[in-house]
């Protein structure tokens, strides 16, 4: 696969990835969007194509909802994509002692010197609340983000294929490994997806060995380069077989 292009009528095929930070951090933190070790440069490689990568820090749905209406950069980029990948919601299924507004306003906290000493406050109760929290977004709002982000792109008459992924797993020591709502997150996920007929790569999967044996990130969290290339060949295998037509590939 890897040596053919892709064709969607005269142009290799082009990816966009709305993700979050693992679409972009690698075995020891975080790359730029186009190094092409990681995942959606190594799926758009093996299909002969390109990918354009938007994503951030601890992105949920929600965050991914935003960016889609309100970043004129992804509005220049949805006339050239051929397939569109919703690699979002594993974040949202993270355990959050504090609401989000609380957890992502601790950096607009002044001065200085007060706002570090109330990161680090949080730093060391995170893991020991972590067990006893709900995830960031909840799982409905996970689906409901999901289900408004490809009804915006189909009101704009896109009609590109469109992938998701079922919300990965994790050890990491800072939320003392808790994952209390993944489960429901995957299910609500998965719901939406059959709903919409939209197809879904397994990250759990594909990626569950690479995280659990600590052969990832030392973060617990994010993946190695293994990963990075087993997801990229799984995704680049799953637009394969139900994205594209077969006069397409």
């Amino acid at each position: 696969m890897a040596a053919d292009v892709v064709q969607r009528g005269h142009h290799a095929l082009r990816l966009l990835v709305l993700g979050d930070s693992l679409s972009f951090f690698g075995p020891s933190g975080p790359l730029p969007a186009d190094h092409p070790r990681l995942w959606h440069n190594i799926c758009a490689a093996e299909l002969g194509g390109s990918a354009e990568l938007a994503a951030g820090f601890g992105w949920t749905a929600r965050d991914a909802w935003w960016a889609l209406t309100g970043d004129p950069r992804i509005w220049s980029l949805l006339p050239r994509t051929d397939v569109l990948v919703f690699a979002v919601g594993s974040m949202d299924t993270l355990p959050s002692p504090l609401p989000t507004y609380l957890r992502e306003g601790l950096r607009y906290v002044r001065p200085d010197w007060l706002r570090r000493w109330v990161r680090e406050c949080y730093k060391t109760a995170q893991p020991l609340l972590a067990p006893y929290a709900r995830a960031a977004l909840p799982p409905a709002l996970t689906a409901r983000y999901l289900r408004d982000m490809l009804q915006s792109v189909r009101n704009l008459q896109y009609t590109m294929p469109t992938i998701g992924i079922v919300p990965s797993v994790h050890r990491a020591e800072t939320y003392a490994s808790a994952h209390q709502g993944h489960a429901a997150a995957v299910a609500a996920v998965r719901g939406w997806a059959s709903r919409a007929e939209v197809p879904l790569l397994d990250l759990p999967a594909v990626i569950g060995e690479h995280v659990r044996s600590g052969a990832g990130n030392p973060d617990g969290m994010h993946w190695g380069w293994e990963g990075h290339e087993l997801v990229g060949k799984a995704m680049a295998a799953l637009i394969s077989s139900v994205a594209l037509s077969p006069s397409e590939e």
